[in-house]
């Protein structure tokens, strides 16, 4: 579902609508967020008992109770729902439940699904919360997001309640969990490891690794992808500042002795709760051998880590994804130190 930032393939799913970050303007049919601090007081109180409750549900592995609060339109969906709960228990184990935010999204006019945009700001104005919906029915929702503390990973929780009239309750329309961190750091430490390795006066200066060492706290400290704050966008300013980072280094060509290999892409991978780096490279379409195939693949990476040898300090392992007619296949998954 996250292709760079989180590119969190196991542990994310969305539901009942697409729920993607868009570049959207503001929609002609009046649409509206409250935060938790402008809620009424029994608003606020429903919605963290409500949110409480499920993410409690999703912890203890109480998938009965998940069940039973599916909205009607999304109970068919159950089965790939529960498989990707169970991919994503490890996140949430020996966690307790800790409200972050609550925010209300209304839309109540739209004529029908539509991309929405919805500004969430406090009451001083101060700070704005922006909410990019996709193809999103009309109705009244809420965005709770949660964290399980304590947890090694501190699961990030985040649930997308729609409001039932029928029950005149809210349901449970989508759900999305990701680590809040890695190798035992927040989101919070990377962010200032990767200013560090900005640095250009500090002998640990390093663009590759700041680059992608800020991609994975955004990918720690943005609940949900479809989700911005001024944080965020602080983050990502910083990023884009960087000199001679990878953003316009792909596609890139690697040389090791007589072999050349093209590297489309790389992007932070934390499948494997590790801090780890997806390299896409073109594969030699002649090679059908598996084992031909991963010698391939520990060459790129080999060639990669001559080239930024700085890599190997900063990050665990790296995953060799083969290009191949548009297609990427998964190659092998290595630890920094079993690459020559």
């Amino acid at each position: 579902m996250i292709m760079l930032s989180g590119n969190s393939r196991i542990f994310a799913l969305a539901l009942l609508f697409p729920l993607l970050p868009l570049a959207l303007s503001r929609p002609a049919h009046a649409v509206s967020c409250v935060t938790q601090a402008a809620m009424p007081s029994s608003d606020r109180d429903l919605l963290a008992t409500v949110g409480t409750h499920l993410a409690n549900a999703a912890v203890t592995q109480e998938y009965a109770t998940l069940k039973s609060a599916l909205l009607p339109a999304v109970s068919g969906d159950w089965e790939n729902i529960h498989s990707l709960l169970d991919q994503s228990t490890s996140l949430l184990q020996g966690g307790k439940i800790q409200i972050n935010n609550l925010y209300v999204l209304d839309a109540p006019n739209l004529p029908g699904p539509s991309d929405v945009q919805f500004f969430c700001t406090n009451s001083s104005g101060s700070l704005t919360v922006t909410v990019n919906m996709h193809s999103l029915p009309a109705g009244r929702y809420a965005l709770v997001l949660a964290e399980a503390t304590g947890s090694p990973w501190r699961g990030l929780i985040s649930l997308i309640l729609v409001w039932d009239h029928e029950s005149t309750s809210w349901k449970l329309g989508g759900v999305n969990i990701h680590p809040g961190a890695l190798a035992g750091n927040d989101g919070v430490w990377y962010w200032s490891r990767a200013r560090e390795l900005a640095r250009q006066d500090s002998p640990k200066y390093d663009p590759w690794s700041s680059f992608f060492t800020y991609e994975l706290a955004r990918s720690l400290l943005q609940p949900v992808d479809f989700l911005s704050s001024p944080n965020l966008d602080k983050l990502e300013q910083e990023e884009s500042q960087l000199k001679s980072s990878p953003q316009q280094a792909f596609p890139l060509t690697l040389t090791d002795g007589p072999r050349n290999f093209k590297v489309e892409s790389i992007m932070v991978d934390p499948t494997l709760l590790q801090t780890d780096l997806a390299v896409v490279y073109d594969a030699n379409s002649a090679l059908t051998d598996p084992a031909a195939q991963r010698t391939e693949a520990i060459a790129v990476l080999s060639a990669l880590l001559k080239a930024q040898p700085s890599l190997r300090q900063n990050f665990h392992g790296l995953w060799a994804l083969a290009l191949k007619d548009g297609k990427r296949t998964p190659v092998l998954q290595t630890p920094m130190e079993q690459i020559p």
